[in-house]
């Protein structure tokens, strides 16, 4: 009921839906970018309640673009069933549109928003990635090479440890653009937006319950709250408190997540040094980790050969001229394998997500009501 069928879909009926719990809205429009069914592209914020206040609670989606249907549909359930009795509410739909309409992970620019936010002054050193890089964008899909680089992925894995490869993968590399979860070279788009959104529209609250909307980790049909900080001490027993025992931490080795740098938290972290801020990623579950990083390489290896920005996406192969190296049939297998990783059209798991997915914001909020009640 809930998950849209596109990014234009799911955008024109969170808008509908703000409007009609008389929330303030605006648009953040990403320039002459354009979807891939040709609509323009935005970031919208809702907010619903006062602007300032003791609490705020924050709900983000698509921060990874292709993993927006879950956080959207959350957001829309939320918009139509939720109450929030006197609790400042803001939405946040979209973070990353263009990989939200192209059923991208990363953004215009191949960019992992959730690695972005660092001192691109002072880069995190290089941790091993450019030694497997090679071994995650071969030279073709569904020959030789292939198959030449998973052997060497995997004698990487039993050389290292499987952990580690995951590490060194998933924690966020600044060397090769053409790579997985590429972290820029400086802030993007979605980075800038989102700071100018804190400032605007978060300022003034003394606490934040922050909430940043995911799919692709975990059991499957889980929702897994994985605590992103809070800058003072009583933060992880404030997040303990509100998600008990299903709260995990990547830093302390208990998340399905690695420990990453440059998240979406800590803008909150940086902009909002006087607010109380408590802030998780809620992970829904879709495949397991090897099957998801298939379906994340294989995305990468299309766009590569198609060009840094193929503005008509994989839904778009009118222009002969446009089609590249890659055939239709192998566009549409690899745009199944994004779909199962980050958006799986099984309504078992859709009924999961959004039950699961509004509890967790069900406990944010009572959390920080509770917090602001006793203060």
């Amino acid at each position: 009921m809930y998950f849209s069928a596109n990014y234009e879909q799911a955008r024109q009926r969170f808008l509908a839906a703000a409007r009609d719990r008389g929330a303030h809205l605006e648009s953040f429009p990403l320039g002459e970018l354009r979807g891939a069914r040709g609509e323009s592209l935005s970031t919208d914020v809702a907010r619903i309640g006062a602007s300032r206040g003791r609490s705020v609670l924050v709900l983000v989606s698509g921060t990874h673009g292709a993993e927006g249907f879950a956080g959207s549909a959350c957001q829309l359930r939320a918009l139509h069933e939720a109450a929030w009795t006197g609790l400042p509410v803001v939405l946040v739909h979209a973070l990353n549109p263009f990989g939200f309409s192209h059923r991208r992970r990363v953004n215009e620019d191949n960019i992992d928003v959730n690695r972005n936010f660092v001192d691109h002054a002072s880069l995190p050193p290089e941790r091993g990635y450019g030694e497997l890089h090679p071994t995650l964008l071969p030279a073709d899909w569904e020959g030789p090479a292939h198959a030449e680089a998973d052997a060497a992925l995997l004698a990487h894995a039993g050389r290292l440890g499987v952990r580690e490869v995951q590490q060194i993968v998933t924690s966020g590399q600044y060397t090769h653009p053409d790579g997985l979860f590429y972290g820029g070279s400086a802030p993007c788009w979605s980075h800038r937006t989102w700071h100018t959104i804190i400032n605007e529209y978060l300022t003034g609250y003394e606490r934040v319950a922050y909430i940043d909307l995911h799919t692709g980790l975990g059991e499957r049909g889980a929702a897994e709250p994985i605590f992103r900080g809070g800058v003072d001490p009583g933060a992880p027993r404030r997040a303990r408190a509100w998600y008990g025992d299903a709260l995990t931490n990547s830093d302390e080795g208990t998340s399905s997540s690695t420990p990453i740098g440059g998240n979406s938290a800590r803008a909150l972290l940086q902009d909002l040094v006087d607010a109380e801020i408590t802030a998780i990623t809620c992970e829904f579950g879709t495949q397991d980790g090897l099957t998801v990083l298939r379906a994340l390489q294989a995305d990468n290896w299309l766009w590569q050969q198609r060009g840094p920005l193929w503005q008509g996406g994989p839904e778009q192969q009118d222009d002969p001229e446009q089609s590249g190296p890659v055939d239709p049939e192998q566009v549409a297998r690899i745009g199944l394998l994004m779909r199962e990783a980050f958006d799986p059209p099984d309504e078992q798991w859709r009924t999961e997500v959004l039950d699961r997915g509004t509890a967790v914001i069900g406990q944010a909020a009572a959390g920080v009501l509770a917090e602001s009640i006793g203060s």
